[in-house]
Parts: C-alpha cells; sequence; structure tokens
C-alpha cells in the first residue's frame, strides 16, 4: 500500500493471532488497510452510540433552535421535523453501510477516500473539518439560551434583559464567555484522553435521555389542547415572496442543524471494540433516538403550554415554554440538564475533529503531518489536533464577540459544511451504485441495504442537495438586512473555504506529499 510510508502508522508486520471480536482482533483488522493501532480501543457498543448521539444533541439543538423554529413558521413548522429525518436517514443508512466496510478513523474523510478521486476525499476533509470547529463554536454560544435563564450569575455582561438572548450587544458578549469556559474544558478533557471522554459523555447521555423523557412525560400531564395545533401557521407566510412555502424552507434550517453529527460513531471506529458491527448500528440507533425524542419533545411541549401565541417562544424559545408551563424550579432543572447536554454536545464535536485531523494527517494530506498525527504514548490522544481545534475554535469564537447574529450564522454555516462532505460520500457511492460496483464482492455480511440500496442512496444525494442550497440561501429571515456580507456571508464562506482548500490541495499535490486512495479492486480513485 504505497500510499503510507515513514512515521504514518503503516504496519511493521502481520498481528499476533487474537480470539475473534478481542482488541487484537481488532487491530488485525485495521493492519489490513496499511495502519497500526495506535488509538486507544477502549469503547463498547453504548459508547459508539452515544458519540453520535450526544453530537446530535436533543436538548441542545431543540433548546437551542426551537425558537428560530417557532417564529419562523409557527406550530406548523414541526412537519420539517420527519421531512428533514427521512431525508438524513437516509444519508445515515449509506454511512452505516459505509463504517461496516471502513472502519477507520476520520469517518466521512475515510469513506470518500475509497469511492471518489483523491480531490473529494482531500476537500471533503478539509470542509468538514472547518465545519467542525464552526459547529464546537455554535454549540458552545448555547450556553447563553440556558444558563442565565437558571441564574442571572451566567449573565456576566448586562442584565435581566439580555438574559438566555443573543441577538442583544450585552447578550453577544456574554454568549462568547460563557463559550469560551466550555471550550477550554473539552480541550482539556480530550488531551486527558478517551476514555475520560467516553466516561463524560456517556453520563451526559445518560443524564440527556432520561431528562429528556421525564420532560416529555411532565409535559403530557399539563397538556391542554388537541394536537391539531401543528396545522397552525399563525400567519408566518405574509412577507414570503412563496407564502407559507417560504416560511417553512426558513423554519426547516432548525431540524437541518439538529440531525447531523450522527457519522460520529464511525470517526471513532479505531477506537471501538468490533467497530464493523457496533458503528452501522450507533449510527442509525443515534439518529433514529434523536428523531423520536425530539419529535415528542416539541409536539407535547406545544400541546401543554399555556399561550401557544406568546411572542416569548419565538424569542426565548423552549427554555421559556418549559419553565411557564412547569414552573421555575422544574424549568430550571431541565434546563440544567440541557446545559449539560450541550457539554457533552461540544465534547463530542471537538473529538470527532480531532479523528478527522489526525487521520488526514497521518495520511500525510495536511502541512506538518507528523507532527499532527502523532499520538501521545500516556494519553494515546493525538495532542496536536487536540490543541489546534481548541485554539481555532477560541479564535472564531473571539472574531465574533459583540456579533448580534453570530448564533445565527456560525450555526447556518456549520450544517452547510457538513452536508457538501455528505455529499461526497453518497454521490460517489450511487455513482458506484449506478455502475453496479457497489456494493463490493467482499462485502460480505455487514450492514447491506440489499435491494433498497440505490433507492435510498438516490434520497439521500437529491436531499443533501436541496437542502444545502435552502441552507446557503441568502435571506434576511436567517442571516440578516443590515448588511449584505451578512446575507451573503454563508455562499462566501464556503466558497473562500473551497478555493482555500483547493489551492492546499493542488500546492501539496505539486510536492508529491499527497497521499493516494487505497487501491483495492479498481473501484477507487474514478470519481
Amino acid at each position: 500500500m504505497s500510499e503510507r510510508s515513514g512515521n504514518t502508522g503503516l504496519t511493521d508486520g502481520p498481528a499476533p493471532a487474537s480470539p475473534p471480536g478481542s482488541t487484537g482482533d481488532d487491530s488485525r483488522d485495521l493492519a489490513r488497510f496499511g495502519y497500526r493501532q495506535e488509538l486507544e480501543r477502549s469503547l463498547g457498543s453504548f459508547s459508539s452510540f452515544a458519540a453520535g448521539f450526544s453530537y446530535i444533541s436533543i436538548m441542545t439543538g431543540v433548546f437551542q433552535l426551537f425558537g428560530f423554529g417557532f417564529g419562523s413558521g409557527g406550530p406548523a413548522f414541526i412537519w420539517t421535523w420527519p421531512l428533514v429525518f427521512f431525508g438524513q436517514l437516509a444519508v445515515a443508512l449509506c454511512f452505516a453501510e459505509m463504517s461496516g466496510q471502513f472502519p477507520l478513523a476520520g469517518g466521512v474523510y475515510q469513506w470518500s477516500k475509497q469511492i471518489a478521486r483523491p480531490a473529494t476525499s482531500w476537500m471533503s476533509g478539509w470542509i468538514m473539518a472547518i465545519g467542525s470547529i464552526v459547529t464546537a463554536a455554535a454549540v458552545a454560544v448555547a450556553y447563553q439560551i440556558i444558563l442565565p435563564q437558571v441564574s442571572l450569575a451566567f449573565q456576566i455582561v448586562g442584565g435581566a434583559d439580555d438574559a438566555g438572548l443573543t441577538t442583544t450587544p450585552n447578550g453577544a458578549k456574554n454568549a462568547i464567555l460563557l463559550a469560551l469556559g466550555l471550550v477550554v474544558f473539552t480541550t482539556v478533557v480530550n488531551l486527558i484522553g478517551v476514555r475520560l471522554m467516553a466516561k463524560i459523555n456517556n453520563l451526559g447521555v445518560a443524564v440527556e435521555l432520561i431528562g429528556v423523557t421525564l420532560l416529555i412525560v411532565m409535559l403530557a400531564v399539563h397538556i391542554h389542547r388537541g394536537p391539531q395545533v401543528i396545522l397552525q401557521t399563525q400567519g408566518t407566510g405574509a412577507g414570503h415572496s412563496w407564502g407559507y412555502l417560504g416560511a417553512f424552507l426558513v423554519a426547516s434550517l432548525m431540524s437541518a442543524y439538529v440531525f447531523y453529527g450522527f457519522d460520529t460513531a464511525g470517526s471513532l471506529a479505531e477506537e471501538t471494540r468490533e467497530p464493523r458491527r457496533h458503528a452501522p448500528r450507533a449510527i442509525v440507533r443515534a439518529i433514529t433516538a434523536a428523531f423520536i425524542a425530539g419529535g415528542l419533545l416539541m409536539l407535547v411541549g406545544m400541546m401543554a403550554v399555556g399561550d401557544v401565541n406568546a411572542k416569548e417562544l419565538g424569542t426565548l424559545g423552549m427554555p421559556y415554554l418549559i419553565k411557564s408551563t412547569l414552573g421555575t424550579g422544574l424549568g430550571d432543572a431541565f434546563l440544567v440538564c440541557s446545559a449539560i447536554a450541550i457539554t457533552v454536545c461540544c465534547l463530542a464535536v471537538q473529538t470527532a475533529a480531532i479523528r478527522l485531523l489526525f487521520a488526514m494527517a497521518r495520511d500525510g494530506r495536511l502541512p506538518f503531518g507528523h507532527a499532527i498525527a502523532k499520538v501521545s504514548p500516556r494519553s494515546k490522544t493525538p495532542m496536536v489536533p487536540a490543541l489546534l481545534t481548541g485554539a481555532l475554535t477560541i479564535g472564531l469564537l473571539l472574531v465574533n464577540i459583540g456579533n448580534q447574529r453570530v448564533f445565527y450564522i456560525l450555526t447556518s454555516v456549520a450544517i452547510i459544511l457538513f452536508y457538501i462532505p455528505y455529499l461526497m460520500v453518497t454521490a460517489p457511492m450511487l455513482l458506484r451504485r449506478l455502475r453496479g460496483q457497489w456494493p463490493r464482492a467482499e462485502h460480505g455480511t455487514h450492514f447491506n441495504l440489499g435491494r433498497w440500496g440505490t433507492a435510498v442512496n438516490l434520497v439521500a444525494v437529491l436531499y443533501g442537495a436541496a437542502m444545502t442550497v435552502n441552507l446557503a440561501w441568502p435571506r434576511a429571515a436567517v442571516y440578516g438586512s443590515d448588511h449584505w456580507y451578512f446575507q451573503w456571508g454563508a455562499v462566501v464562506f464556503v466558497a473562500v473555504i473551497t478555493a482555500v482548500g483547493a489551492g492546499v490541495y493542488l500546492a501539496r499535490r505539486g510536492s508529491g506529499r499527497v497521499a493516494e486512495p487505497l487501491p483495492d479492486d479498481g473501484l477507487v480513485g474514478e470519481v
């Protein structure tokens, strides 16, 4: 395998025989791809699921953006939830199939490398790495929506009028301060090692699962209107050239923001025991659990809230709904659960970003790859990627301090920077299917979509392309109307990132340091 040499993790010889399903057996499987086991393989089935679920994080995403969705489309915005879920489920099923075949750190980058041209896999990794940094910043900013509503002690800048808001000058500044503290914490945890990360993440996911279940039950006790509430638009279509469809498309960004990151289970494959078995199931279970829990929470919440027309539902969102329905005491308890969910969500985002950078550097695809791919013999963690992701996230937060639209801009850009790399896996995969080259002959008994593969793959590509356009669409309802560069910010930012990535790729290809994809059965390197 000519793509890896020197200190890139190439195996020195066959691994010793080990019982099936053991860590040694997994290491031998990894050696087939030309890599030596360097990361600590200690994650089990629940940890694999928890990584994907905490990245999606219902008590982060729904608590963050319920107000945006409700304010944009009224109670009927909830119909965007199943629409986005089924689109992303198709993507998740494709990823599950890939993760069963290629249990390698780096997830989307590695999968793209196996079925697409080197330029495509490079861009998927490059864009996704930057998207992960933006996502970590967007998640960390969510502390501002939760913590000041628990206690004004967390409103360090400003006062009660700014609590829970990112759209006031003081609220925006305070959001950055709280976010900085969270990013420092997650960076330290990732430096210590994957075992500590998994313990914190598993605990956080357990709290979130229990918390959201109890919350749904307690809101259900207060129901005093029927499910027909989800047919109300509250006149939100007024002002849109497409009427309510325009409002609905804007509101769908709320659901699009929640349903991504489920591929994290694949990114941690080299630290998971029996990843070919656990990773595919974890991906599908994570997105399905999030769909059920989040959908029930929003539905029951709108049926239970005292005044469904209260303007606070569109500004303060889910925290207001919970506290106004359950009272301050119980409301604060569930907001604390949400703060825990935000913490482990940010942790999972950074963890996945670290593995992505490690995987690309190990293949020689990043400048200073030797240093970036080096794994600490003590913590079994890539130290430089951990420090790098933490520093870049902090830098991004500081650049945006005082920006009153920082939350929505970071959120929208982060989603786009994931949807594009997702397409760089699903589109080449579809092309392989149409050519009769996927699934491969050696696919075996691992996760396989069978005769439904082409249809599911086609849905994944069409949905991904349509939602990418919807996300990048420059409009005042999302990006504001005060400056043109805010409205066009997502398009310009993605274009710049792509251009810079192309420049780096061409420069490194010219120097002969860009790795080629794995030569296997002739399927690689044609797309």
